[in-house]
């Protein structure tokens, strides 16, 4: 029991929550770090190798997230042990087992995550009725499918550049992770003029100094290929994205990609963080000693949980775009300004920003834990 107290401090986390039910195959943990600004929103992750730790890491990147971006939500997470490619039959068994498991549990909504979509949250919605990122069939405005976090990253970046020696338009964007995220993330800065080349996804990753043609690559995905099948690319394996050359580099899959073993192969001038803790603390400072600017990930990737909030308020797709893009660029625009004006890294300037809003908030309750 004392091990589990290892993860806490004065935010939280107020629940941790283990899930197994053998019959079926079920085992998952879910987080509650914060609720004092309200119930708290987080997305179910599935993959055969999360574990407690990452789900309490992401928990607390979730409360950080929601108070940065002033949304009435406290942070929370769910996983699911599971390969996401699994038989169909046999996910929906387990998400719904999973959904049913944390029925009682008012203080946590469900969201789509690393692994789920708007088609596991409408079997969560059938089964208990607590979920955003619904399918517009049941009444929702499905993040992944408009692509809510990949248009909050292209306003970073705009906001980003300026402190940067090169301009958004023309600039090489590289993308590790080439799924909703990265897609939407692709799209929305090649609008304004960026240039992927290069992208990498669980398989392999690809390569193309011209530039890669972003609907071929998403043809691909949507086939079951890899990206490292594009026939205009350099085929190469799934790290190599690492070292490709660019001026924007954004990882948009796992915690941990960048770490401090690998931080000094990266050759770009601007990190945009479309997941959620993809860079450890060290290499993070080891970026920011090395005058890489390194845009955090609570800030850069609110988008999806903004979507996700106004949508359980009953709000439309045009009122969304406009809030995310309202928050996302005045966050960036603070957090970058504090951190240059007190020489510290970003990531600092945001979790004190955030910080703050959470202590005000639990401040207006007599328990902030319920």
């Amino acid at each position: 029991m004392e091990d589990i107290f290892r993860f806490s401090d004065e935010l939280g986390p107020t629940k941790i929550i283990h899930v197994y039910e053998p019959s079926i195959g079920l085992k998952g943990v879910l987080v509650v770090d914060n609720v004092a600004t309200g119930p708290s929103i987080g997305g179910l992750r599935m993959a055969a190798d999360v574990s407690t730790e990452e789900c309490v890491r992401l928990a607390r990147a979730m409360t950080l997230k929601n108070a940065a971006a002033e949304l009435p939500h406290g942070g929370g997470k769910a996983v699911l042990y599971g390969d996401p490619r699994m038989p169909i039959e046999e996910k929906e068994r387990l998400i719904r087992g999973m959904a049913c498991a944390l029925r009682d549990i008012k203080e946590y909504i469900f969201a789509p995550d690393m692994g789920t979509n708007e088609e596991c949250m409408a079997w969560i919605k059938d089964e208990i009725g607590r979920v955003v990122g619904l399918p517009r069939e049941v009444g929702g405005i499905p993040l992944d499918e408009i692509g809510a976090t990949g248009w909050g990253l292209s306003h970073v970046a705009e906001i980003a550049v300026k402190r940067c020696d090169f301009n958004l338009k023309g600039a090489r964007v590289v993308v590790q992770g080439f799924g909703a995220v990265g897609i939407h993330a692709a799209r929305f800065l090649s609008e304004k003029g960026a240039v992927l080349v290069g992208v990498a996804d669980s398989r392999g990753s690809s390569y193309n100094p011209d530039g890669l043609d972003i609907d071929a690559l998403t043809e691909l995905k949507k086939a079951g290929k890899s990206v490292a099948e594009y026939e205009d690319g350099k085929g190469m394996e799934r790290e190599a994205v690492i070292g490709m050359e660019c001026d924007i580099w954004i990882p948009a899959a796992r915690p941990d990609v960048i770490n401090e073993g690998n931080v000094h192969l990266l050759k770009t001038k601007l990190v945009i963080c479309g997941a959620n803790i993809p860079i450890t603390a060290g290499a993070e400072k080891t970026l920011h000693e090395k005058g890489i600017l390194c845009v955090p990930d609570f800030i850069a990737n609110a988008g999806g949980v903004i979507c996700a909030a106004m949508e359980y308020e009953g709000s439309t797709q045009a009122a969304v775009f406009q809030a995310i893009t309202e928050k996302i660029r005045r966050n960036t625009e603070e957090v970058l300004s504090q951190a240059s004006m007190k020489n510290i890294l970003p990531r600092a300037a945001a979790v004190k920003l955030a910080t703050e809003r959470v202590k005000k908030a639990m401040g207006f309750r007599r328990f902030s834990i319920f």
